[in-house]
């Protein structure tokens, strides 16, 4: 009897299945450290405890996208491990803080299938959920991904596309309990920008940049425990290169956020996402933001900002797609998410 995996292809999903990732895993200071390492990630909330404490928290939970990437790594072995790419994201919402010591484990249900016309491929929706040691949420979101069939002669499944939102309502985003940013310390976040100082249709070029190597984005991808082949075998993709993790592409280009949006402390909804273009080795990202919404939240001193992110790999900031509706080669990421910062 065979004892490896070979991971599940097209074929092998059904609606409705629910998969129990393996693996739980518990994170702390060594995770934080890294991410801080791999990114250039300064937000004051995630930094301090201090500054976290006069914000109404117990201490300075993890940042938000070490939550995200150690759940999404959990549900790789299962959903894309065979994956020729990721697609894109919805429905996210950040449900509970991540702190020290927390361990996470994560689970999946297929709500959605589509086989492609080339018949060798298709899509596998997947809402996923990241829970802690008391099997409470702290992570929901939908994603798609592009999976590869073991066998094109596999009968299709009936094609059943979900519905999902367009946007997360406000009143369903989650601010964490005790939060007020009443006592805002505006000079240790580092910029003196309010919730009322970002008009909606407001762009902010990051003007940073940060070139992408091997060994930084194989590092970030095993610290997620992503196994996914396309990241470290060169044979798995036809044109020989490794294919940079796109949730390294999000904290890069979130970390990137914080000249300009060094208040936007927490996200909190995770709206729509595409990887538009794969990002290679030697590839510099830079990024910029536009303002889409903004809302009040009822917790004391806090607002919402709804914020496109594009992460380019050297186009102009500001631009995004042809005149056909097509993405523009250059951008690697459009990023639809909301954040919680000081009104």
């Amino acid at each position: 009897m065979p004892k490896t995996n070979a991971g599940r292809f097209f074929e092998d999903y059904r609606l409705g299945d629910v998969i129990d990732h393996a693996v739980p895993r518990t994170v702390g200071a060594g995770e934080r450290a890294l991410y801080h390492a791999l990114y250039p990630a300064r937000h004051a909330l995630y930094s301090s405890d201090t500054f976290a404490q006069s914000c109404g928290l117990a201490a300075s939970p993890l940042d938000d996208m070490i939550a995200f990437h150690t759940v999404f790594g959990k549900t790789v072995p299962d959903i894309s491990l065979n994956a020729v790419a990721n697609l894109g994201y919805a429905e996210g919402r950040w449900l509970a803080p991540v702190w020290h010591g927390d361990s996470l484990r994560a689970r999946s249900e297929v709500i959605g299938l589509k086989q492609n016309s080339n018949g060798k491929t298709g899509v596998v929706w997947v809402r996923s959920t990241g829970l802690n040691q008391h099997d409470a949420p702290v992570l929901d979101y939908v994603r798609w991904v592009m999976v590869r069939k073991g066998d094109v002669d596999a009968s299709a499944p009936e094609t059943v596309l979900p519905k999902l939102a367009s946007v997360v309502a406000p009143d369903e985003l989650v601010v964490p309990e005790g939060l007020s940013f009443e006592n805002y310390n505006f000079a240790q976040a580092g910029e003196r920008h309010r919730w009322g100082d970002y008009e909606i249709g407001e762009q902010i070029d990051h003007v940073d940049g940060v070139t992408v190597e091997e060994a930084e984005h194989m590092m970030a991808t095993r610290l997620w425990q992503n196994t996914a082949k396309v990241h470290f075998d060169t044979s798995a993709r036809p044109d020989g290169n490794r294919l940079i993790y796109g949730g390294h592409v999000i904290s890069m280009a979130r970390a990137l956020s914080f000249n300009g949006l060094a208040n936007a402390q927490l996200v909190v909804g995770l709206n729509s996402g595409a990887h538009a273009n794969p990002c290679l080795s030697g590839e510099t990202i830079r990024a910029w933001s536009e303002v889409l919404d903004k809302a009040e939240t009822g917790a004391p001193g806090v607002g919402a900002l709804r914020l496109r992110l594009v992460a380019t790999k050297g186009g102009a900031p500001f631009a995004l797609r042809a005149e056909d509706g097509k993405y523009l080669p250059d951008v690697l990421l459009d990023l639809d998410y909301w954040v919680l910062c000081p009104l």
